[in-house]
């Protein structure tokens, strides 16, 4: 076989990889599809009934073709305003993330720089760390009288350190391998460096990372609203459902709960399969 036809082959055969998705895409295809379709159906689908009207003649009503998740204590549709829920409660959990991501990146990198200054730093976020950040996000929120950006402020706050250690120690370590000091050695400014090459190389795991910071974004956010903090009714939120429908439990009444709890759980697990898919990808793509 001449060269010319093995190298038609490789090209063939990279040609047909290329047009393949692996598992580690489709992970991230199918989680992003799920919470897309779940937040265009919470602002733009037909709902069965309103998500805020109650109605006292249909209390507790069990699921049904009329009510599909049943209805809650006050008369209010599961099914509606589960979905209606999603038009609330993801975009804070993102914008939250967002937040942390924006802020926790940028000090991360700060706090890279070798010296006393980055050491002084990262006690400095050790501190904070140390603090009872969930009571201080309690008493932020209430004393807000429960803003909705004050909730993003909180996500925010929690998720921040996570992205300051996570992106201080992969830049630590990347500074050492030698593409970075052959890049140093032609001459390349520090900026270029971080810019071009450690900058690139974090990217996968700090993805991935979002994806884990919003689920857990997503379910403080769903535990402010039980506590009966955040958003308040009659604006559909997930934790207030729950909280509203955990007393019907003891009567056996479980599908107050059901709906918004495999919401959820849902949005969590799909959180979570586009962290792993984008974890595998980053693992595919290292060097």
């Amino acid at each position: 076989m001449s060269v010319a036809e093995v190298r038609a082959d490789q090209t063939r055969l990279q040609s047909v990889r290329r047009g393949r998705i692996s598992g580690s895409e489709l992970k991230v295809a199918v989680g992003v599809t799920y919470l897309a379709v779940l937040l265009l159906a919470a602002f733009v689908a037909p709902l069965p009934h309103s998500p805020t009207a109650t109605y006292p003649q249909a209390v507790l009503l069990p699921p049904s073709t009329s009510h599909w998740l049943g209805t809650d204590s006050v008369g209010t549709d599961v099914f509606s305003r589960a979905i209606k829920a999603a038009a609330v409660d993801l975009p804070l959990a993102l914008a939250g993330t967002l937040a942390a991501l924006l802020v926790g990146v940028p000090l991360g990198v700060s706090l890279s720089a070798s010296g006393r200054w980055g050491e002084r730093g990262m006690r400095l976020v050790d501190c904070f760390q140390a603090l009872p950040l969930l009571i201080l996000i309690l008493a932020l929120v209430a004393l807000s009288n429960n803003q909705l950006w004050v909730i993003v402020v909180a996500v925010a706050i929690y998720g921040g350190p996570v992205y300051i250690r996570l992106v201080r120690s992969q830049v630590l370590s990347l500074r050492e391998a030698r593409f970075i000091e052959a890049a140093a050695a032609a001459g390349a400014s520090p900026y270029r460096i971080m810019r071009r090459h450690l900058l690139p190389n974090v990217r996968d795991i700090v993805l991935a990372q979002t994806s884990l910071v919003a689920a857990g974004a997503l379910l403080g956010i769903a535990a402010l609203s039980f506590l009966g903090i955040g958003v308040q009714p009659p604006t559909p939120s997930w934790g207030s459902m729950i909280s509203l429908g955990a007393p019907a439990l003891v009567q056996g009444q479980w599908w107050p709960v059901v709906g918004p709890g495999a919401a959820i759980f849902s949005c969590i697990v799909a959180f979570n399969v586009v962290a792993d898919g984008l974890r595998e990808l980053g693992e595919d793509g290292a060097p």
